[in-house]
């Protein structure tokens, strides 16, 4: 059976029309991932970003040596948006950034057991728990990443702690590293190069594209040709060296870069991927007069 919540969550996955989402669902059985494909086959739905519904509060941070090193970027969830703006709350964030940088765990909860750097005599989640105590609200550190590098780790923090993007560059200079961390948060890709994009990834890409190239009537032969160059559209939109660059689309990021060379970079976005339970309070009311 095909439900209402389920043509929902693929209408807000792919923004196709729901009679459009309707209709796929029934053809694969309910199967949402293989329903995503077939309206992008069709041409109904574009590529979308998989990032999921930003609905969970808290905060982005990130905190980079003083010798430009090492670096780390968390994420902290809080209940409400109230508690983000609390300036203790902020605090804890960067303490915990801070804690990464410098006892480099391996996961959160190795994080957690580490004696806190910022409170004497406590573990870091001691600490989150005291935290909860005193600010009234439910908190968790989520995630994290930790670079180190031969050349610089640069971060840039957008949105009042919305997103947060860490970089590890080699043969390049602070500016060069801020520029690109900005192109980062702004065009949100997946991978710094070609060559990093898993095999099964462009396998399926190319199944759709070229799907959706017969779609529109074109002969196999020749529809394997356009694929080749929609491919590199794809490219273009998931690997950061083959982007343009935002502060000046006459170029590549490639060009930016020269002789610079981007190893690795963490991109956050507070409350990603995670969906909040969405409250019907009239509902609610019912159920409490009855």
């Amino acid at each position: 059976m095909i439900t209402a919540a389920l043509v929902k969550e693929l209408r807000e996955k792919t923004g196709a029309g729901m009679m459009d989402c309707k209709k796929v669902l029934t053809e694969t059985d309910g199967d949402l991932e293989r329903a995503s494909e077939l309206l992008r086959e069709r041409g109904i739905a574009k590529a979308a970003k998989k990032s999921g519904r930003v609905a969970a509060e808290g905060l982005v941070e990130a905190y980079v040596s003083e010798d430009g090193k090492v670096g780390a970027v968390v994420e902290v969830n809080s209940e409400t948006d109230f508690v983000a703006k609390n300036e203790e709350f902020k605090t804890f964030v960067m303490d915990v950034a801070k804690q990464i940088v410098k006892n480099n765990p391996a996961t959160v909860e190795d994080l957690l057991a580490q004696p806190s750097i910022a409170v004497e005599g406590k573990t870091v989640n001691e600490v989150l728990i005291d935290k909860i105590a005193t600010i009234g609200e439910n908190m968790s550190i989520r995630r994290f990443a930790r670079f180190e590098s031969k050349g610089l780790v640069e971060k840039y923090i957008h949105g009042n702690g919305k997103i947060a993007v860490l970089i590890n560059m080699e043969n390049g200079n602070s500016e060069l590293a801020k520029d690109i961390c900005m192109q980062i948060a702004a065009a949100r890709p997946e991978f710094v190069s070609r060559e990093q994009v898993p095999a099964d990834r462009l396998e399926k890409e190319k199944e759709i594209l070229k799907a959706q190239t017969m779609n529109e009537g074109k002969p196999e032969a020749i529809a394997e040709k356009i694929v080749m160059g929609r491919i590199n559209k794809f490219y273009e939109e998931v690997c950061l060296v083959d982007q343009e660059f935002v502060k000046d689309p006459s170029m590549k990021v490639s060009q930016v870069l020269k002789d610079a060379k981007v190893v690795e970079f963490a991109r956050f976005e507070k409350g990603e991927g995670i969906e909040k339970k969405e409250e019907n309070f009239a509902e609610e009311v019912m159920k409490q007069l009855q």
